[in-house]
């Protein structure tokens, strides 16, 4: 038989018997605790779509102030003013300056020499000299010819008298019983027949002297025709020496020197340096937003100017329209074409707004969703945008202050209600 070990057993006691349940207490509030951190954070994590790392996306807060909505770009300088002058007419071109020359208004820079356009200013002045004689004879003929329609109405005229006089003579003579009836009868149709001479003589006065004015007239007319062709040929042989339209540089020389050109080919182009602006690409997506007038800001180096836009190209290139700014003030000294210049131009402001940072999620929703941070946790939320810049973006509805948003691309949220950021 085996015994046990029940005679060596012996009880002992606990000493601090409260110690324990403290122990206890403590290590339940402890897991209690661990359960309520843990809990919300497990239930957001079953109720999101999926997880995306943090360190892949670009988080902004949303903030209260004043969106100014401008356009920066480089520009480069420009010249306002840069003519360049044609020949009007076919010939051998001499220049008298070069390329970089500086010149003064109305100078002479080239001359283009047509004797094809000489003679013919010769031929047209030689028949005005001779329209100019013709008009000249003409109101000599026409004063001769007035004076011997004159000639022929005074001597019908007189001719009357003589016949009236011989009606009463006749009329006194057969009253006294002297000369017979048939004298006195005579005498009265003679006086008919000259009375008849001195109307047709006045008539056919008056209708000459209106035949001989409208031939007159008609000789003016062709005289004032070819004035008018001599004077514009005068022009043309005048403006064979071109002169220069403002006071400037020679750009370039487009032809070689002593070239037969054709009319109407560019000779030169001239420009005025002290009428630059600046030329600069805005994006298409603000081209409707431009308007003449706007103000502008010029930046070269340490120094701001003022400007305004001048003119917005109609036309889209590369999904960019071309803008042209000019200085509100007088331009700056020691410019240079083609001189790059930062330049802002200012469309408008729109004070106290709630605005964030601009970036894909402009496009990525459409404008209408933003993922909300909360927790750990991006929320798909409904926005309604407002005005937009650059670098800023006015959101209307949807957020408050303090907000913050994913402003990266969402494509990788694949339109999920929540998504969990590790």
């Amino acid at each position: 038989m085996i015994r046990d070990t029940t005679a060596q057993d012996r009880r002992i006691e606990n000493p601090h018997p409260r110690r324990r349940w403290v122990v206890i207490g403590a290590v339940g509030a402890a897991v209690l605790v661990a359960l309520i951190w843990v809990v919300p954070t497990v239930a957001r994590l079953i109720s999101a779509g999926s997880s995306v790392s943090s360190a892949s996306l670009h988080i902004a807060e949303v903030k209260r102030g004043t969106l100014t909505r401008d356009i920066s770009a480089q520009a480069k300088v420009v010249a306002a003013i840069s003519p360049t002058l044609y020949t009007n007419a076919a010939g051998t071109v001499n220049f008298s300056v070069h390329a970089g020359d500086k010149v003064d208004k109305d100078q002479v820079l080239a001359e283009v020499v047509s004797p094809e356009l000489k003679n013919k200013l010769a031929q047209e002045q030689s028949t005005f000299d001779s329209l100019s004689i013709d008009v000249e004879r003409a109101g000599i003929d026409n004063r001769q010819k007035q004076l011997a329609a004159k000639k022929t109405y005074d001597q019908a005229a007189i001719d009357r008298m003589t016949a009236a006089r011989e009606v009463e003579r006749n009329e006194k003579g057969f009253k006294a019983g002297a000369i017979p009836e048939i004298n006195v009868l005579r005498s009265k149709d003679a006086l008919a027949k000259a009375e008849i001479e001195v109307s047709h003589a006045e008539q056919d006065g008056k209708l000459l002297g209106e035949t001989l004015e409208f031939e007159l007239k008609t000789k003016r007319l062709a005289l004032s025709k070819q004035k008018l062709l001599v004077a514009d040929l005068q022009r043309q042989v005048d403006e064979l020496k071109v002169r220069s339209p403002v006071s400037g540089m020679v750009g370039q020389r487009l032809v070689e020197e002593r070239a037969n050109v054709p009319a109407n080919s560019g000779l030169l182009t001239v420009v005025d340096l002290s009428a630059l602006e600046l030329e600069l690409d805005v994006p298409e997506v603000f081209a409707h937003d431009l308007a003449i007038g706007m103000p502008a800001e010029i930046i070269d180096g340490a120094q701001k100017y003022k400007g305004e836009l001048s003119a917005v190209s109609p036309a889209v290139v590369n999904g960019q329209v071309t803008a042209r700014v000019r200085f509100a003030d007088t331009a700056p000294g020691g410019l240079r074409q083609n001189q790059r210049l930062t330049t802002r131009i200012l469309i408008d402001e729109h004070p106290n707004v709630l605005m964030v940072e601009r970036g894909a999620f402009v496009d990525s929703g459409a404008g209408r969703v933003a993922y909300i941070v909360r927790n750990g946790v991006a929320e798909r939320t409904p926005i309604q945008l407002g005005a937009t810049s650059l670098n800023s973006v006015e959101i209307v509805s949807g957020v408050k202050e303090g907000d913050k948003i994913v402003v990266s691309g969402t494509d990788a949220f694949n339109g999920a209600p929540r998504i969990v950021l590790n």
